[in-house]
């Protein structure tokens, strides 16, 4: 009994060391540092407390020009994702035809390549001397957005289609028994079950959208900025490092809403 009582004790003492070190883990190499930054928005250049960096941020148009097309660019991103992922995913998870497992394999490719690997990959083919460079997409917003959608549309077609794979038929059946057509079963059953699929889907993409670095450094240049390559901008080009708290703390909202829009689905 007492060597019973003594191994609770152990096991119990290493989950606590186990705990302590993740949170002191935590709180050195991530909450410290957020602190920071948000701290460094709301001092001046002498150490002193003010709002006036973060008023003259938001006072600027440029400021404002790039939360517009951080948020429409992901917006256009995250809908263009849902309309072709939800016929990607039945396509893939509710059709049955050969070759269908190697294909599912294949689509999950590019979410698995680096940023920059995809952004070069779609300047090389929208180049003037490029393949496609007869679209002249070359340093658009439509060359990001078809970027991105190239990088994120798998995370719609696994959320969804896994979830569609799993419905029960039955209710879909018994819909058009008692006559309803195919596109209100669809509207009125099948779209009811996969909401959750759709809104954690779509609030995933959204954030990878509008956090994305490298496809925007690489195709948008400095023609076109979003919050993150702003913030790259401002700390490493200018050192104007209160300005690039304040975008980073408008980025953590963002982020912040859309952890939380994905824990609700």
């Amino acid at each position: 009994m007492r060597s019973y009582r003594t191994s609770q004790w152990v096991w119990r003492a290493c989950w606590l060391v186990a705990g302590l070190l993740a949170v002191g883990f935590l709180a050195v190499f991530f909450a410290a540092p957020a602190i920071h930054l948000i701290v460094k928005g709301f001092i001046d250049e002498e150490g002193h407390p003010t709002l006036a960096v973060m008023a003259q941020t938001f006072q600027s148009s440029r400021t404002w020009r790039i939360i517009r097309f951080t948020l429409g660019q992901a917006s256009l991103g995250t809908l263009l994702c849902l309309v072709l992922g939800l016929f990607g995913a039945h396509l893939l998870y509710r059709v049955s035809w050969p070759g269908r497992t190697l294909v599912r394999a294949l689509v999950l490719v590019p979410f698995v390549l680096p940023t920059v690997v995809v952004g070069v990959a779609f300047r090389t083919l929208l180049a003037s001397n490029g393949r496609l460079g007869f679209l002249g997409l070359d340093g658009s917003w439509q060359a990001i957005t078809a970027a991105l959608v190239f990088f994120n549309y798998s995370v719609v077609v696994r959320t969804v289609g896994s979830t569609w794979a799993q419905l029960d038929p039955r209710r879909a059946d018994a819909a058009r028994a008692l006559g309803a057509g195919p596109l209100r079963v669809w509207r009125t059953v099948t779209l009811p079950a996969l909401a959750p699929a759709i809104a954690s889907a779509a609030s995933v993409v959204f954030l990878f959208c509008a956090s994305a670095f490298g496809i925007v450094q690489v195709l948008g240049g400095t023609q076109y900025s979003t919050l993150e390559t702003e913030i790259y901008l401002q700390t490493v080009e200018f050192l104007d490092l209160p300005t690039a708290s304040s975008l980073a703390i408008v980025q953590l909202l963002v982020v912040a809403l859309c952890l939380y829009l994905s824990g609700c689905a």
